[in-house]
């Protein structure tokens, strides 16, 4: 079998001129440094110590055909290894990194010649070292090119007497011998597969962490400047800052290169952004506009066609790398489009989903971006029911877990299959085969039977309830809608200390999703431990009484509407411990009916 890798120790120095020279591509450099600055002491520590610091794991990329015929040398990524590496380019090189708050910024390591026992060879740079003779406040100042070592050893053992000049000069020998340090290099072969790549990494990686092919498929990105990849994936990560901390605008607007890009202008608009219901990550960005622009679902192979693979001849060319970035930066722009991103997350609150709690899966969220953009290129549907049918399909895809297990597979298939059949006729044979009568009246009441209170089904009956406008438990006027933005919290119906004592001790129990509600707190607090036989009976009672006890309802009709609304079985002012199960059933029934009146009514 052929050699998956090779590996070899190479000097960091020879690592860092490789970087320098751009054989080597990191473009971790041009995103967030994740690393506190005590790892990149603590890095430095272990270098001249003498300590193992793991392997770079680089990616060597096919060769590609140019369009003159010839071969170009196929470029070197590092996929593993960017934030030790960055952490040297910063320490020892003085190079500026960028912070979380995409600033640009220094992480000073200061040395201690005179440490001895127990004290800090190394420590990150503060305001008291800056005073202190005894340390060397920045080490990149004995790395740089220009260093007058000679000089430098006279004055310093001037101002600190107990250091004679013949030992200093070794210990700066030692700390110098940093750059000399051997570290593992692995370079897996240009031939591998992404799965392969993949699979390689998790076995190598000490941390057993997955290569995440977004994060690959990132790094493609950036460390092809020729065809803008360096300015796309600096577009899509301060698109995906800002949509999270939208006054991080006028840090941005700092970066002047960025500032004259054709990005710039598209992102503005975050900056009065505060929804909260679609904050994409860079991966989200990245999957959408790949998705919606090269009718595929796999990352896999995105990276492969960023590369320039012709997946008919199997080999690589620079026209499909052309082409590929070209269209790519495209769907990141349509991504970006201010009227498609708020069109799309008001068909998402249209149907009830009205906050990032409601919210379960990212995936869901992004194929239903993916639909609402492919939609909007093409004449398939009336343009006025595009968000009708987005919002529809993204209920459809959540009550059945469709994209939680392979997602993307599935999201290929539906991309595909769309393609051919047309969104209507395959939305309808995804409805005929997944929701059947059996689906209703059988699996969703199953479904509903979990403790979990962030449970796709719960969100998604609660989104039925703010779909519908429904007053919340006990009350007349205030709606489910206002206690899940602002106030509210949920609560037991069966409250929790009763079934305690009652002798219901476990959590999958009480803790039931069937037992839940969005109920005011001050209601809340005037239940307390009451059996649901005394407290329901009781508001029953203040309808003819007009005496308020619990809740505002004094009129009859409104208390059977509102325990409707609420799917609780009317019989519950006579129920006890004794009929919790039954309780429970009854009422998984009734949700279940509510989320099938609530779907078709979309």
């Amino acid at each position: 079998m052929a050699e998956k890798y090779n590996a070899s120790n190479i000097a960091i120095e020879q690592i860092l001129n490789f970087i320098k020279s751009g054989e080597i591509a990191i473009p971790e450099i041009q995103r967030p440094f994740v690393w506190k600055p005590k790892q990149v002491r603590d890095l430095i520590d272990s270098l001249y110590t003498g300590y193992p610091t793991g392997y770079l794991i680089i990616s060597q990329s096919p060769n590609m055909k140019l369009k003159d015929g010839t071969l170009s040398e196929g470029k070197k990524i590092m996929i593993d290894g960017q934030q030790r590496v960055t952490a040297l380019m910063t320490s020892i090189m003085g190079m500026e990194v960028i912070n979380s708050d995409f600033e640009k910024k220094r992480i000073k390591i200061s040395f201690n010649p005179l440490a001895v026992d127990d004290e800090e060879i190394f420590k990150v740079q503060d305001n008291a070292i800056l005073k202190d003779k005894k340390w060397i406040a920045d080490i990149a100042d004995v790395f740089n090119s220009d260093f007058k070592r000679g000089s430098f050893v006279s004055n310093y053992c001037e101002v600190n007497a107990e250091m004679d000049s013949d030992r200093l000069h070794d210990i700066l020998d030692n700390l110098i011998g940093i750059k000399n340090r051997q570290i593992g290099v692995i370079t897996l072969d240009r031939e591998l597969t992404i799965d392969e790549v993949t699979e390689i990494f998790i076995r190598i990686n000490s941390q057993g962490a997955k290569l995440n092919q977004s994060d690959f498929a990132m790094s493609k990105i950036a460390a092809n400047v020729k065809y803008g990849g360096n300015v796309l994936r600096k577009a899509i990560d301060y698109f995906s800052h800002l949509a999270v901390q939208p006054d991080w605008y006028s840090e941005m607007s700092k970066d002047k290169d960025f500032m004259e890009t054709e990005f710039a202008p598209k992102i503005k608009w975050l900056k009065d952004d505060k929804d909260d219901i679609f904050d994409p990550s860079y991966g989200d960005i990245l999957r959408v506009a790949f998705m919606h622009k090269f009718g595929r679902g796999k990352m896999k192979d995105l990276v492969s066609l960023l590369g320039g693979r012709d997946f008919e001849t199997r080999d690589y060319k620079e026209e499909i790398a052309e082409t590929s970035f070209a269209k790519l930066t495209e769907g990141v722009l349509n991504f970006m489009n201010e009227f498609s991103f708020t069109n799309f997350v008001l068909a998402i609150k249209s149907a009830g989903f009205i906050s990032s709690k409601l919210i379960n899966s990212q995936m869901t969220l992004d194929f239903a971006y993916t639909l609402y953009l492919i939609l909007n290129k093409n004449n398939q549907i009336d343009k006025t029911q595009i968000k009708h049918y987005v919002s529809k399909w993204y209920v459809f895809s959540t009550l059945t877990s469709r994209y939680i297990t392979s997602p993307e597979t599935v999201m290929d298939m539906d991309i595909r299959r769309i393609a051919e059949k047309g969104f209507l006729e395959y939305f309808k044979e995804m409805e005929d085969a997944n929701l059947s009568d059996t689906f209703w009246e059988i699996g969703l009441v199953q479904d509903l039977e979990t403790s979990a209170i962030n449970s796709p089904f719960f969100n998604v009956f609660l989104a039925s309830q703010v779909h519908g406008s429904d007053n919340s438990l006990l009350m007349n006027g205030t709606k489910v809608r206002d206690l899940i933005t602002t106030m509210g919290d949920v609560h037991h119906i069966f409250p929790k200390r009763y079934l305690q004592k009652s002798g219901i001790m476990e959590k999958s129990k009480y803790n039931q999703i069937a037992n839940y509600t969005y109920l005011d707190t001050q209601t809340n607090i005037s239940v307390g431990e009451k059996a649901p036989n005394d407290y329901f009976k009781t508001v029953f009672e203040q309808t003819e009484t007009k005496e308020l006890k619990y809740g505002n309802i004094t009129d009859v009709d409104l208390l059977k509407e509102n325990l409707r609304v609420n799917c609780i079985p009317e019989n519950i002012s006579s129920m006890n411990v004794e009929n919790y199960e039954d309780f429970l059933l009854e009422r998984r029934k009734l949700m279940a009916n509510k989320i099938k009146e609530y779907y078709k009514s979309l």
